[in-house]
């Protein structure tokens, strides 16, 4: 299988979805836990609920593998991104703490080494081309990271995670203008509760790409996801509630659009 889906777009964005994969390779799909064969930490539907996005004209980057082959928001080094609790480049762990595989099940440094080689490398090569044809294009280039994750993890955070977690690197991965006009909308709406730079400042794609002083300004945005679908197997979509996020998320996405230009 490819390591991502790719489709080119008409305007300055690049979309990136790097866990809403569910691909395995076979040694990863025999060694998985009870508790991970479901996969549980996928960012679910999220190509679907961001549809309106390529409709609109943006670039869009979906990584086919699931992350507990290997996760796409990781550096290659497996350096720890943040100082709480976490996962790494090969999860050993769920988000909740149980072992990804069974005793003695986990893949070999020579399989992560061809997973980091042929998955890894092609996804990020992927957005560093795009962003370079970008920018050619149009003078800058603008990355929105999208991710999603169940609202309640305790290991993770303390109770209920806000629905929208905007991520810009502690002001890092943008300008202050982005971030301000992007602050705006979610504070100019009352349905959704909102944060920015709180327990998901942007993972490694955000920090790696975010330049903007080179005019390449990157966004991330974790979502709750009880807001669009049922957050207990088998995950279903829920778009009796997806329409009511997809509202907001547009606006984010338009108001990223604009802002970006200036």
């Amino acid at each position: 299988m490819n390591a991502f889906e790719f489709s080119a777009g008409k305007l300055p964005l690049l979309l990136s979805i790097p866990h809403a994969g569910t691909a395995l390779t076979p040694e990863v799909e025999a060694g998985l836990s009870d508790a991970a064969k479901g996969l549980p930490d996928t960012d679910w539907h999220i190509p679907q609920l961001y549809e309106f996005a390529r409709e609109m004209g943006a670039s869009v980057l979906v990584g086919n593998y699931s992350r507990f082959v290997i996760d796409l928001n990781r550096p290659p080094d497996n350096q720890a991104l943040y100082t709480t609790a976490t996962t790494g480049l090969y999860p050993e762990t769920l988000f909740d703490g149980t072992p990804t595989f069974k005793p003695g099940m986990t893949p070999t440094a020579a399989q992560r080494a061809g997973y980091l080689q042929n998955i890894w490398q092609p996804y990020h090569d992927q957005i560093r081309l795009e962003l370079e044809r970008i920018r050619r294009q149009f003078g800058y280039a603008l990355l929105f990271d999208a991710h999603s994750i169940a609202s309640r993890v305790p290991r993770l955070f303390e109770g209920q995670l806000p629905d929208l977690n905007l991520g810009t690197n502690d002001g890092a991965s943008c300008s202050p203008e982005i971030a301000g006009h992007l602050t705006a909308v979610c504070d100019d709406q009352s349905r959704f509760s909102w944060v920015i730079n709180g327990r998901f400042k942007g993972g490694y794609i955000t920090r790696a790409y975010g330049k903007p002083a080179e005019n390449q300004h990157a966004v991330q945005l974790e979502l709750a996801q009880c807001n669009y679908m049922d957050e207990q197997p088998p995950f279903a979509w829920r778009g009796d509630k997806a329409r009511h996020l997809q509202v907001v998320l547009k606006q984010i996405v338009d108001t990223l659009l604009r802002e970006g230009k200036k």
